[in-house]
């Protein structure tokens, strides 16, 4: 069974996260939906090492900040039978770099979790996405050590 990840990128403005979230292109799986990174899990990769490769290939960018968000993505897939159990990752960007797409989507944009409503159809990305706005933002919450993934 195919292993895929999700990967949240974030800039943190006046200290509110950002997220960026990109437009699939049209002849792609999900076409012209708004989404965050995703992908599969390569032979030989662990999920994080994975998620990290997706972030790169989809956006040109390594993160500043790299972690586990304690919680997973799940859902059903009807055409398989399968229920994905989805290992997901915050990556903190630099913020002023300049982002390449890939073939993968059209376009891009940051939205802050106000703005996330109108674009991210899947509940469980919409709730990640609350999840890693709220440890970021609430000052009883903070990114734990053991989420942080040594990326240097």
């Amino acid at each position: 069974m195919k292993k895929l990840i999700d990967v949240y990128p974030y800039k943190m403005k006046g200290g509110q996260p950002l997220f960026l979230i990109f437009k699939r292109s049209s002849e792609k799986i999900y076409g012209n939906q708004w989404r965050m990174v995703g992908g599969k899990v390569k032979e030989g990769e662990v999920s994080w090492e994975g998620a990290l490769r997706e972030l790169k290939e989809e956006t040109g960018l390594v993160p500043v900040k790299f972690w586990t968000i304690p919680s997973v993505n799940q859902f059903y897939e009807a055409k398989s039978d399968t229920i994905h159990t989805i290992p997901a990752f915050a990556a903190e960007l630099d913020g002023n770099e300049e982002i390449t797409l890939d073939d993968e989507h059209s376009e891009y944009k940051w939205v802050s979790i106000e703005g996330v409503e109108p674009y991210i159809s899947w509940p469980e990305q919409r709730r990640l996405m609350k999840m890693m706005h709220d440890i970021l933002t609430d000052q009883f919450l903070q990114i734990l050590p053991e989420w942080i993934i040594d990326i240097s």
